[in-house]
């Protein structure tokens, strides 16, 4: 681990994997400056160290706000980005957007402070439908159907990592790139499948008996595999204090699961046994995804969550803040 003490800059860094980063930067004893508009973060994430961060409010596509965010920063962490598989599909020309102008505004600025260093949060979605599995950093990238408003996501985020390299290669001394692989865990957002599984399997728990049927997207067989937030934030500091110059990591776990035994698994949270429903796989969704994680093994990681060991704890946040649910805020106005 590295000794030297930076000032970074977290863009979106009141997001769920941005604020762990940010924590994580201070408790090393680093500097922190943030910039995040909260339009899906939330400053709640960072409520123990605001004062001990320099918070700048505003839009990654502002490029005056971006290029005087950068000022005096020894390292730029990009991950402000739409994230969420629902806005994939309903708002594809705003996540390209917010893609290209960020990645832009973010180069011009390090470019004009003669920042050093560059960290890009990419995807696993880069890969789409990868064709091995696990899958390795030196596997194709791919877009498959131009058509499809899924792909905007992982399109942007492959437009980010060209950019990346290829600036990298003239004005960096050092650029790294990440890519997260289902990461979970308390106030993660609620666009997906375990926050969405969790408070539908609270709602039927308290109406059903056993056993529960359980409507799922596709027929159940389709993996993932998740990672914790505490060993994503352990792996992403690997990568950030050992990483090599021009590289790419992926930053997850090999403990693939079917999104039928995920269910399950949240099943049993509630004592419920369920009973799944097929339904339709919305088009592009990946039939598997898991990372192969040798290269960040190399740098010394290895998760210490199994699934079964963190859902407890993403499951415990949303019973307990399901008030904080937009859906939910929004009836409360309507009825005050």
């Amino acid at each position: 681990m590295t000794t030297n003490k930076k000032k970074y800059l977290v863009t979106g860094g009141s997001g769920f994997i941005g604020a762990a980063l940010v924590h994580r930067l201070l408790k090393e004893g680093h500097h922190v400056k943030v910039l995040d508009d909260n339009s899906r973060g939330d400053t709640r994430r960072l409520a123990h160290v605001i004062d001990d961060v320099e918070f700048v409010q505003g839009d990654i596509r502002d490029r005056e706000t971006v290029i005087w965010a950068i000022r005096g920063v020894d390292s730029v962490c990009h991950l402000a980005y739409v994230n969420g598989t629902e806005f994939f599909y309903s708002k594809p020309e705003l996540v390209l957007d917010v893609a290209v102008k960020g990645m832009v505004n973010v180069l011009d600025g390090c470019i004009e402070h003669h920042v050093p260093e560059l960290i890009l949060a990419s995807s696993s979605e880069v890969y789409q439908t990868p064709p091995t599995v696990p899958t390795d950093e030196s596997v194709g990238l791919s877009v498959p159907d131009v058509l499809n408003p899924r792909y905007s996501y992982g399109g942007g985020k492959m437009i980010c990592e060209l950019m990346a390299i290829n600036y990298g290669r003239k004005y960096f001394d050092r650029t790294l790139i990440f890519r997260p692989h289902n990461v979970y865990g308390p106030d993660m957002g609620w666009e997906h499948v375990l926050p969405q599984f969790i408070l539908r399997m609270k709602s039927l728990s308290e109406h059903s008996e056993n056993p529960v049927p359980f409507k799922i997207q596709g027929q159940g067989t389709e993996t993932r595999s998740f990672i914790y937030i505490d060993d994503f934030t352990d792996g992403l500091m690997d990568v950030i204090n050992l990483g090599e110059n021009g590289h790419i990591y992926h930053i997850g776990t090999q403990e693939e699961v079917s999104i039928a035994d995920l269910a399950r698994y949240v099943g049993s949270y509630f004592n419920r046994e369920i009973v799944v429903v097929p339904g339709e796989l919305a088009k592009g969704g990946t039939p598997r995804r898991c990372p192969d994680i040798t290269k960040l093994e190399a740098l010394g990681f290895q998760p210490k969550f199994s699934l079964s060991e963190g859902l407890p704890h993403i499951a415990d946040w949303y019973v307990q803040h399901e008030d904080l649910h937009p859906a939910h805020k929004k009836k409360t106005e309507v009825i005050q």
